[in-house]
């Protein structure tokens, strides 16, 4: 049985209302909810609007000016040149695989963190956590040279086609003259053989 989705809906003050615990939460709470895999969805009180994507871009938008971003301003400005092209579409589906990916190494070392706590009396999980907080920078720094790498992968697959589609249709047909190359031909023959006399 899936789990029931939370909703939170948003009133033209700006405050967001949890349906499910009849209070006003912020951001933050947000935030957590997003953290602890709850699933839910935001709407417009007003509209019935869903306005899900929006929130979440803020909180993205928040934790991105905290200090330690994950997207650099090359990536982002790779991601904003892709909106209204045509492979748009792939784009956002080719960095949310990437995202899975990192996702499931995370939790290949989630697991080998466990195996080491079973094996190990001397650790535990306070110091493994702890020492994921010391690392937490490098790792974030490690998510946004990923997705940036994905990124750009992707703008040379994109080049690559782009280079296939001009060489399949250069290709020379029986009969067919380029335009351009026959002016061209054209002055040369001119050039190379002058009227009877335009010396004089």
């Amino acid at each position: 049985m899936s789990e029931k989705i939370r909703l939170i809906k948003k009133y033209p003050n700006r405050r967001l209302y949890d349906t499910e615990t009849s209070i006003y939460i912020t951001l933050s709470d947000i935030k957590k909810l997003v953290q602890n895999n709850t699933p839910f969805r935001v709407e417009d009180a007003k509209s019935k609007e869903d306005i899900t994507r929006s929130i979440l871009m803020q909180i993205i938008l928040e934790e991105e000016t905290l200090g330690s971003p994950i997207f650099s301003c090359d990536l982002l400005s790779q991601i904003i040149r892709f909106y209204g092209h045509t492979m748009q579409g792939m784009m956002g589906t080719f960095l949310e695989k990437n995202v899975h990916t990192f996702m499931d190494i995370q939790n290949k070392m989630h697991n080998q963190s466990s195996q080491l706590f079973s094996t190990n009396p001397m650790a535990n999980v306070d110091a493994w956590n702890e020492f994921l907080k010391m690392q937490g920078p490098a790792v974030q720094g490690l998510m946004g040279q990923y997705l940036e790498q994905s990124a750009q992968a992707f703008v040379d697959m994109q080049q690559r086609l782009q280079n296939q589609t001009k060489n399949m249709f250069s290709f020379p047909f029986p009969g067919f003259t380029n335009p351009s190359e026959s002016t061209n031909t054209d002055s040369d023959s001119a050039q190379s053989n002058p009227k009877p006399g335009a010396d004089k």
